[in-house]
């Protein structure tokens, strides 16, 4: 959705809430990371509620009622770890002072609820297709690329390190809550026919993956739940600068009204295949590095997890082909003179020449999701090196038997 309606103001705010999503990954107070995390609502809330669809308002309210509820709990949590840590809001202090166990069980479930809203995980993601559906591309594209991570962020920050005990006691839980999401999340997507909220529930489906990882306590899952958490924000923030491309130039996003990509706008239908791929996670591509390596730290964990995972993936190869099909190949009719049907189509393909493909200005933002898809895909080390220290610190301040990581 093009935005030619008070530009500045629109510009104004996508800065402000990046300077507070950047604050929120730089914060070492907590009373500084609360006020980030707070700070970055207002902005999508008026984003979404201005510049957004025809059902703006419903899902402007929704996102800021789910986030400031879960927010509130965050709050209080922080407030009495003050009290009991020796009236600090330091970080490394906090991380630094035992807890006993019923107080850890406590404020983990505090946070928990606050950060799982973010994420989102099930059953705190209803807030998710709404917003996506409502909100301009540019919106969605953050949406999906920064913000739905910094839930992932918190459990990463807060929630392991500051309370290990209650991590590991709720580690069982919290990964068949993944597998719900992944699982639900995929069907889900499969039931759609508007292709912002297919990708929308696809994004439930695979942050259950990262949260999964997460809990799974052990080395290889959580380097591949952040290296997830990356290729997520990557494939899936192209995909929706796909569809902002697609719905300016048809002014839909019904997947019944379309099947003709590939004849006539070739180039976009050939990068919008290799984001597809990208999502369902083939091979050589970001996707399936970050799943393998989950499935690994499954393996080591509870092996029943593959089988719900290995179901997820192929859900997810399902509604990514099926949506693909349906944009480039399909007929957005039964087509007109085919099978026996004589009916004009109720939704007639454009002629040649009346859409016109992408152009060079649309290509260069494409290309450069694509070049961290084939990266990260062909060469995973670059990033996982990145994090290898800081996540075998972090499982052994859970106290979690780290496994020895499979890809080195």
């Amino acid at each position: 959705r093009a935005i030619d309606k008070k530009v500045k103001e629109y510009m104004i705010l996508i800065l402000i809430m990046q300077t507070a999503m950047i604050g929120v990954f730089c914060s070492m107070d907590m009373v500084l990371f609360y006020i980030f995390w707070e700070a970055m609502l207002i902005p999508m809330y008026l984003i979404i509620g201005i510049w957004g669809g025809v059902n703006k308002l419903y899902a402007a309210i929704k996102l800021f009622i789910y986030m400031l509820s879960g927010s509130i709990l965050m709050l209080v949590g922080i407030i009495i770890l003050y009290y009991q840590a020796g009236h600090t809001f330091d970080i490394q202090a906090l991380a630094a002072t035992s807890y006993g166990f019923e107080f850890q069980i406590f404020i983990f479930i505090l946070f928990f609820i606050s950060f799982a809203v973010k994420v989102p995980t099930f059953p705190f993601h209803t807030w998710l297709p709404d917003a996506h559906v409502q909100a301009p591309t540019a919106g969605s594209i953050i949406l999906a690329g920064v913000l739905l991570k910094m839930g992932a962020y918190g459990f990463l920050r807060f929630s392991l390190p500051m309370f290990p005990d209650a991590a590991k006691f709720f580690s069982v839980p919290l990964c068949i809550l993944s597998i719900i999401a992944i699982i639900y999340g995929a069907f889900l997507a499969l039931a759609q026919t508007d292709m912002k909220k297919l990708i929308a529930y696809s994004s439930v489906s695979h942050m259950g993956f990262v949260t999964l990882g997460i809990f799974l306590l052990n080395k290889d899952g959580i380097e591949g739940g952040i290296l997830q958490m990356f290729n997520h924000g990557i494939t899936t923030s192209a995909l929706f600068l796909c569809v902002g491309m697609i719905y300016e130039r048809t002014h839909t996003r019904m997947l019944d009204r379309y099947g003709w990509a590939a004849k006539l706008v070739p180039v976009y239908a050939f990068f919008l295949f290799l984001f597809s791929i990208a999502a369902m996670g083939f091979p050589g591509t970001n996707g399936f590095i970050g799943e393998l390596m989950i499935l690994i730290g499954a393996y080591s964990t509870y092996k029943i997890y593959i089988v719900f995972m290995i179901m997820g993936i192929a859900l997810g190869a399902a509604y990514m082909l099926w949506m693909y099909k349906r944009i480039a190949f399909g007929s957005p009719v039964p087509g007109f003179g085919h099978g026996g049907v004589t009916t004009p189509p109720k939704y007639p393909a454009p002629k040649k020449g009346e859409i016109k493909d992408i152009n060079i200005r649309e290509i260069i933002p494409i290309l450069a999701f694509l070049i961290f898809v084939f990266w990260v895909g062909l060469h995973p080390m670059d990033f996982l090196n990145l994090i290898n220290v800081s996540v075998g610190n972090l499982v052994e301040q859970v106290g979690a038997v780290a496994a020895t990581g499979v890809l080195k």
